[in-house]
């Protein structure tokens, strides 16, 4: 029996969702695991816009429930980090002992990324940390994502790759989501030459 990955990631949010997700999908199934995406199933609508909302929660969460593992699109989405959905979903799978893997279609690392945020104005402070002009302290660990993201997948022994996607192509370029079905695929092989 295949292993059952969730695809987590914004591309949910894109105009052409279902072509992307379609796209990951195969590409799952080709390295031989069952893809459960987020908008495979259809939700029936409630009275309220907030009532609606806490039925896509639960239907994800009973997808993720439903599921082995977790690949994770890191890529920063409307701001200098992952998008707060796929972090949570991340997280909840990690807190599951589940298998874990992430990726990022953005080569600058979390500390590059929030000194731009920063327009470069990081000075190091007396602490030895470095501050921003407003004094916040700035994560500075080389990983792709808040330590906690990027950590909770490499403690737990899964692959994150890193891709420099084109700019047109953030959240449509597949290569780095390939790198972690390929490293998923040696690391089931490895543990459960059964089930792949």
């Amino acid at each position: 029996m295949s292993l059952k990955l969730y695809l987590a990631g914004p591309e949910v949010f894109l105009p052409n969702a279902r072509e992307i997700l379609d796209a990951k999908a195969a590409m799952t199934r080709r390295y031989g695991f069952e893809p459960i995406c987020p908008g495979d199933i259809s939700i029936e609508p409630a009275p309220t816009l907030h009532e609606f909302g806490l039925k896509i929660s639960a239907v994800d969460e009973g997808m993720m429930n439903a599921a082995d593992g977790v690949i994770a699109n890191l890529t920063p989405f409307r701001g200098i980090a992952a998008d707060p959905g796929t972090a949570f979903e991340l997280g909840y799978m990690c807190a599951q002992g589940k298998l874990v893997a992430a990726y990022t279609n953005m080569a600058d690392n979390h500390y590059a990324r929030t000194a731009d945020f920063y327009h470069g104005e990081v000075r190091e402070a007396q602490d030895g940390r470095k501050r921003g002009p407003d004094g916040m302290s700035l994560e500075n660990f080389d990983m792709i994502e808040n330590l906690m993201l990027h950590g909770g997948v490499e403690r737990r022994g899964g692959p994150i790759a890193v891709h420099d996607a084109a700019s047109d192509a953030l959240y449509t370029d597949l290569t780095a989501f390939e790198e972690c079905l390929k490293a998923l695929q040696k690391q089931t092989r490895e543990s459960h030459p059964a089930s792949i």
